[in-house]
């Protein structure tokens, strides 16, 4: 009897390891499979146009305008009503998304041309001189979103216009984190569609289009009814064609393992250059027009038909859209891409755009002053969402505020790296997973050297902007409650000294004098924010 209770004890023992062993191990694989979970790997695809208004797609409210192929996209995912842009124009937007940084933290804070080397915006210079092209350089140890993916196994590319370094500098894409490369590395040159050259990688590819420089006037003399009279305004080769065909052989040659595409459209930045169909399709829809015509240096190329030859660009992108998303269905990838749409800033008011006829900004004033180069809703709320089958609920809307400068926390956050310390960002993973626990801003903060030095902090539903901080004489202090007054009508300041002090504070706290002189606003380095 003793050695059987022995016995029966032993067994017991054993079988108690072996259920607390399964335990472990069943507690092991959930734990595994939950980090898995969270740290799944998707493709990334993050689509920027350029210029393209808060009120210019279907699901943002553009009644003028087709997108139905964007507006699908669209509602398979999460639309954000809150979501701003870091700078109102080109370049600073592209390298704060790319840096996690916002502007009083940013090297780039505005457009920088890069004038000392020599006739920068001389067209034909350029061509023959590649020293001549792009913009400002990053400096050496910039690490962008590209390198931190890179850094995790994920194959970058990048499509369309860069915009923030020079050939034969290190701040090119294929330096700044990105394998592959194909398109314009300057924004002057994106001043056209049909350019003498594109980069693929390190090179320029010769396209057959012949000379003709952006800016060019409407010829002296000639017919603005009659269509030949544009017959020099489009070429052979529609640099938009050249590159969605590079972006398509990308994702053709990476759908075995993640990749991230940046595509960077330079539509609808205008000159209005579009694809005929697309341009017939809106004259039959809109009618008769009065000819856009060119002569100087913000009017870009003539066009007989300007409203619909804008609608076409945008038209003509929303296809493209809808070509990579039935690719993606077609390669077997589309339930594991994230996809992000979304603008560099607000729209133009030049070059034959018309914010006002297609009320691009919608509900904000989009015209000049308020729209593209400034810090009002119009300039810096850009349409976004987000879509991510299985892992993004369709047919949703977030108002979480947020900015492109999050877009380096939230990929950590799904992809596992780990970005660097300086970035400003929160990631809004939570949101998109429809999960309660979305940290939130204190505030978003923008500082734009340009159109006479600007800047603006939103603090929950207030925001205060000052103007003209490059002139004390005429320096304004705004306040305004985007709930009440989303079209930023009623100056509120004198009744909230509180609100003021408090983002003088946060100015204080948050800005650093531009490492670049050309960014570098005088009046903010004398205190004088937290004078007024």
């Amino acid at each position: 009897m003793k050695n059987r209770s022995y016995d029966f004890l032993m067994v017991k023992d054993y079988l108690l390891l072996v259920f607390i062993a399964l335990l472990l191990a069943s507690c092991g694989a959930k734990t595994k499979e939950k980090e898995a979970t969270k740290i799944t790997r998707p493709n990334i695809i993050y689509i920027l146009a350029d210029d393209l208004g808060y009120g210019e797609i279907g699901v943002f409210g553009q009644e003028k305008i087709e997108t139905p192929h964007i507006d699908a996209l669209a509602n398979e995912g999460m639309i954000f009503t809150q979501h701003y842009t870091s700078a109102p124009v080109c370049a600073p937007a592209r390298y704060m998304f790319l840096t996690g940084k916002h502007a009083g933290h940013s090297f780039i804070r505005g457009n920088h041309e890069w004038r000392e080397r020599g006739d920068v915006w001389n067209y034909k210079a350029m061509a023959q001189d590649s020293t001549l092209e792009g913009q400002h350089p990053m400096p050496l140890d910039t690490k962008t979103l590209a390198h931190y993916l890179k850094d995790i196994g994920y194959t970058t590319g990048m499509i369309g216009k860069w915009g923030l370094g020079a050939p034969h500098t290190k701040s090119i894409p294929n330096e700044m984190g990105f394998d592959f490369f194909y398109g314009y590395n300057g924004q002057r040159q994106a001043h056209t569609y049909y350019p003498l050259h594109l980069y693929k990688n390190r090179k320029r590819v010769h396209l057959a289009n012949y000379t003709i420089a952006p800016h060019t006037p409407f010829p002296e003399g000639a017919n603005p009814e009659d269509p030949a009279s544009y017959a020099d305004f489009t070429l052979t080769d529609y640099a938009p064609d050249l590159m969605f065909n590079e972006l398509s052989q990308f994702v053709a040659r990476n759908k075995a393992a993640p990749f991230f595409m940046y595509w960077a459209t330079p539509i609808p930045h205008v000159a209005l250059q579009a694809p005929q169909k697309w341009v017939d399709y809106y004259i039959d829809k809109f009618g008769p027009e009065v000819p856009y015509l060119s002569g100087g240096k913000n009017s870009y190329f003539s066009h007989k038909n300007p409203h619909a030859a804008y609608a076409a660009m945008v038209s003509y992108l929303d296809e493209n859209i809808g070509k990579l998303v039935e690719q993606l269905k077609k390669e077997g990838i589309y339930n594991n891409t994230l996809i992000v749409f979304t603008s560099d800033n607000g729209p133009s008011y030049a070059g034959g755009a018309d914010p006002t006829f297609f009320d691009s900004a919608k509900p904000f004033d989009g015209g000049y002053g308020r729209g593209k180069g400034f810090v009002y809703e119009g300039g810096i709320r850009v349409p976004t969402f987000f879509t991510w089958p299985n892992k993004i609920k369709a047919n949703t809307k977030s108002d979480h505020i947020s900015a492109h400068y999050d877009m380096m926390a939230t990929l950590a956050d799904i992809t596992g790296f780990k970005p660097g310390k300086e970035t400003d960002g929160i990631s809004f993973l939570p949101t998109l997973l429809s999960e309660e626990n979305q940290t939130k801003h204190d505030f978003l903060y923008w500082e734009f050297p340009e159109y006479d030095g600007q800047i603006a902090i939103r603090m929950g539903d207030f925001k205060v902007v000052r103007q003209h901080l490059k002139n004390p004489e005429k320096a304004t202090i705004e306040l305004y409650d985007l709930v009440n007054d989303p079209q930023e009508l009623k100056n509120i300041s004198e009744a909230h000294p509180e609100l003021l002090e408090k983002a003088a504070a946060i100015f204080k706290k948050e800005h650093t004098k531009a490492e670049a002189d050309r960014f570098v606003i005088p009046l903010l380095e004398t205190g004088f924010l937290s004078k007024k």
